[in-house]
C-alpha cells in the first residue's frame, strides 16, 4: 500500500481491532526480538569472546540495539565473557527521521514523533515503538547517537566500497556516516574498538545512487554486449 511505515503500523492495527485480528509485527514477535539477540552473539564470537568498545546501530523502530546490548549482557550472565562489560552503544539515524537520536541527543526520554523525509526508507519510522528502550540502551551503556544527512548517506556508502568492497544500502550508509561524526566530534576515540552495523545489502536501494555513478550501462542479454560495453568503459578510462 502507499504510505509510511508507522501509517501502514496503525491501519493494520485498526484492522486487528476492528476484525479481531493478530497483528504481526517486527515491534510484536517474540521470535524476531529474541533472533536479533543472534547479532550481538556474532559480534562477541567473531571477535574472540571480547565485546568491543563501541557497537554503532542502525535504528529503525528502535528494536536492534536494544536486543545486541541485551545478547552481550546474556553472554556476560553466562561467564562467556570475562571482565566488565564497557560497550557503549551507539544509535544511527537519518536527519529526515531521527527521533531516537533526537532524544539520546536532548537527554530526555520523550520521544516526539516525526514525519520521515529521507532516502534511507528502510529506517523511516517517524514514531518508533522501541525508541525509549532504544534511549535507554544508549544512556545505561554510555553511548550516543547521531544523524547523517541524504548527502552524508550517500558519502558513507561509496567509502564502504570503496575501502571495503561492500555495497550496503542507505541504512548501511546512515552507520558509517553517524561513525565517521561521533569519531571526529570525539564521542568515539580514535585507538578505540568499533563495530560498525551494515544490516542490508546495497540492491535494496540501488536507486539512491543513480546520480552519483560514474557510468549507466544497459546492455541486451549476450555476452557479446557486454564484451562490448567493457571494452567501452575500458576505453573511456584509459
Amino acid at each position: 500500500m502507499h504510505g509510511t511505515y508507522d501509517e501502514v503500523n496503525r491501519l493494520c492495527s485498526e484492522i486487528a481491532d476492528k476484525y479481531r485480528w493478530a497483528f504481526v509485527n517486527v515491534n510484536f514477535r517474540p521470535y524476531y526480538s529474541e533472533g536479533s539477540k543472534s547479532y550481538g552473539y556474532e559480534i562477541v564470537e567473531q571477535l574472540g569472546w571480547r565485546t568491543p568498545q563501541h557497537v554503532v546501530v542502525p535504528c529503525a523502530g528502535g528494536s536492534l540495539i536494544t536486543k545486541i546490548w541485551k545478547a552481550i549482557k546474556e553472554l556476560k550472565t553466562l561467564g562467556l565473557i570475562d571482565g566488565p562489560v564497557k560497550t557503549k552503544m551507539h544509535a544511527a539515524q537519518a536527519l529526515g527521521c531521527g527521533p531516537i537520536v533526537t532524544m539520546i541527543k536532548s537527554d530526555s526520554d520523550v520521544l516526539k514523533p516525526v514525519r520521515p523525509n529521507t532516502i534511507a526508507k528502510s529506517l523511516a519510522i517517524g514514531n518508533p515503538a522501541d525508541g525509549y528502550y532504544a534511549y535507554k540502551v544508549a544512556k545505561e551503556s554510555g553511548g550516543f547517537g547521531e544523524h547523517a544527512t541524504d548527502e552524508e548517506i550517500i558519502e558513507g556508502m561509496l567509502l564502504l566500497a570503496r575501502t571495503e568492497g561492500i555495497f550496503t544500502e542507505t541504512a548501511g550508509g546512515v552507520t558509517v556516516a553517524a561513525t565517521k561524526k561521533l569519531i571526529e566530534t570525539g564521542v568515539i576515540p580514535r585507538d578505540e574498538s568499533v563495530v560498525i552495523s551494515i544490516t542490508g545489502n546495497g540492491l535494496k536501494t540501488p536507486d539512491a545512487l543513480y546520480d552519483r555513478l560514474d557510468a549507466h550501462v544497459k546492455i541486451k542479454p549476450s555476452l557479446s554486449a557486454f564484451d562490448r560495453a567493457l571494452a567501452d568503459l575500458k576505453n573511456q578510462t584509459s
